[in-house]
C-alpha cells in the first residue's frame, strides 16, 4: 500500500510563496510519474505539474512561468515551489502516483489559500 503525504499549505498573500511537499512511503523512483494537482470549490479537480521517472515535466499554462515541480529521489518527496501567487490558486492541492500497472496512489490534500 502505497501513502502519500502532502504539507506546506496555507493562506498567503497574492504575490506571496509557498512550496508544497509530497512524502512517499516506498521510493518514487519506482513510479512512473508523480504529480500535483487541485481542486477549486465548484470546479473538476486539474493538472498542475506533472514529473516523470525520466524527468519530463508538464505544467498548466495557468502555472507556466510561476510554478515548478521537481523531486528528491534520496528523500521519496515531490516538491511543488509556487510563486507570484493569485487568488485563483485558492484550491486543493492533491498528490498524485502512478505506478507501471497505472495503478493511481493521492494523498489526503492540502489547502493553499490566496488572499488579502
Amino acid at each position: 500500500q502505497v501513502q502519500l503525504v502532502e504539507s506546506g499549505g496555507g493562506l498567503v498573500q497574492p504575490g506571496g510563496s509557498l512550496r508544497l511537499s509530497c512524502a512517499a512511503s516506498r521510493i518514487i523512483f519506482s513510479f512512473n510519474a508523480m504529480g500535483w494537482y487541485r481542486q477549486a470549490p465548484g470546479k473538476q479537480r486539474e493538472l498542475v505539474a506533472r514529473i516523470t521517472s525520466g524527468l519530463s515535466i508538464n505544467y498548466a499554462d495557468s502555472v507556466k512561468g510561476r510554478f515548478t515541480i521537481s523531486r528528491d529521489n534520496a528523500k521519496n518527496t515531490v516538491y511543488l515551489q509556487m510563486n507570484s501567487l493569485k487568488p485563483e490558486d485558492t484550491a486543493v492541492y492533491y498528490c498524485k502516483a502512478e505506478d507501471i500497472f497505472r495503478n493511481e496512489y493521492w494523498g489526503q490534500g492540502t489547502q493553499v489559500t490566496v488572499s488579502s
